[in-house]
């Protein structure tokens, strides 16, 4: 092979290793998408059969949809943790109303968790036991 067909050979294989470098960093490490979600902390587990990490689920309420005013709507929002402080502060949260920051990515990493959404940390949380409610204000009495 002469000198010439080396360096384009070379050139072929760095672009190539260039282009798989950049799709890897924005599949698992660019963050998509960075917000909070507020709901009913339904569930964390710590599950994995050789990464083990920590998966939840939040029950996200609404009311009204495109098809009928007036009714009550939810979603669930699946989601990972990644730091084990935060986990354990979810963890006592169980079927209380939270609020959590999380980052997206366009794929899920097996280390990282299952789900793509990775909640980072715990912004606001109520104090009310599941079974107690809110107090009723005298307006709308």
């Amino acid at each position: 092979m002469s000198r010439a067909g080396k360096a384009v050979g070379w050139t072929i294989a760095l672009v190539a290793v260039a282009v798989l470098a950049g799709f890897l960093y924005f599949k698992f490490f660019w963050v998509f998408s960075d917000g909070t979600k507020t709901g009913e902390l339904n569930s964390l587990t710590y599950t994995g059969y050789v990464f083990k990490t920590y998966e939840g689920e939040i029950i996200l309420t609404g009311y009204g949809t495109k098809n009928a005013a007036g009714t009550v709507q939810s979603k669930n929002f699946k989601f990972s943790v990644a730091n084990k402080e935060v986990a354990e502060k979810l963890r006592q949260m169980t079927g209380l109303r939270v609020t959590v920051h999380y980052k997206e990515y366009k794929g899920a990493l097996p280390w990282r968790g299952f789900e793509k959404a990775i909640v980072d940390s715990v912004v606001e949380e109520t104090t009310l036991a599941p079974d107690q409610s809110l107090p009723q204000d005298d307006f709308f009495l």
